[in-house]
């Protein structure tokens, strides 16, 4: 084989590679947009399945754990507070559990959905059965504890699955619970000190015109 002859094969070879490289280009910023809307769409219904009472759910902000970043929101009837929903990550036997959390505004467990995970078949997997995920309802962040024997105080651990149930329990609900209740005072405190402040301003306005 000539050199004339290698170099029409590599300068072929380079075609082909960028033609593919800019198809992959073209499709991916032509499904990128659909893909990150239908995320975004299923997203916020696993959001608001979690309390369907709700007339609207408001974004708070967001949080880390285990390095991913996490949303948390807020959800109203009317003007009136009924809850709080909290995204959040356990580390499983073998994945991060992807949960979402609902609260009532006590902080006690409304109820959890598993939204991703890729824990064992047959055993870890059973973190998304109703019977594991109901003893989470009504619970406070104290009782969020994995017991490997009967209790209706906190969390029965899935027989063969200690360390899934862990990560549901202790590691992604518990701790997003205990987020949540330290962001929302945070927040309650500072809206306080807001109002405190205009009080006395508008006391100290009030005076002067009074002098």
């Amino acid at each position: 084989m000539t050199a004339k002859e290698v170099f029409k094969i590599a300068l072929t070879l380079v075609a082909i590679y960028v033609a593919g490289g800019l198809i992959l280009a073209v499709v991916y910023a032509k499904t990128s947009p659909i893909m990150y809307h239908n995320a975004q769409a299923e997203k916020e219904r696993a959001v608001r399945k979690l309390i369907p009472e709700a007339d609207h759910i408001r974004a708070l902000g967001d949080w880390s754990v285990h390095e991913k970043r996490a949303e948390y929101y807020v959800a109203y009837q009317g003007d009136r507070v009924i809850g709080y929903i909290i995204r959040s990550f356990g580390k499983g036997y073998s994945s991060y559990i992807d949960t979402l959390i609902a609260v009532n505004p006590d902080f006690t467990v409304r109820e959890i959905d598993i939204l991703g995970h890729a824990e064992t078949p047959g055993l870890g997997d059973e973190i998304e059965t109703e019977a594991f995920r109901r003893q989470f309802v009504g619970k406070g962040a104290r009782s969020l504890n994995v017991v490997t024997t009967e209790t209706t105080e906190e969390i029965q651990a899935i027989s063969g699955a200690t360390i899934s149930s862990r990560a549901v329990a202790e590691d992604a609900v518990r701790s997003g619970v205990e987020f949540l209740i330290q962001a929302i005072k945070a927040q309650d405190e500072t809206q306080t000190s807001v109002r405190k402040g205009d009080d006395e301003k508008g006391q100290r306005v009030l005076d002067g015109e009074m002098q």
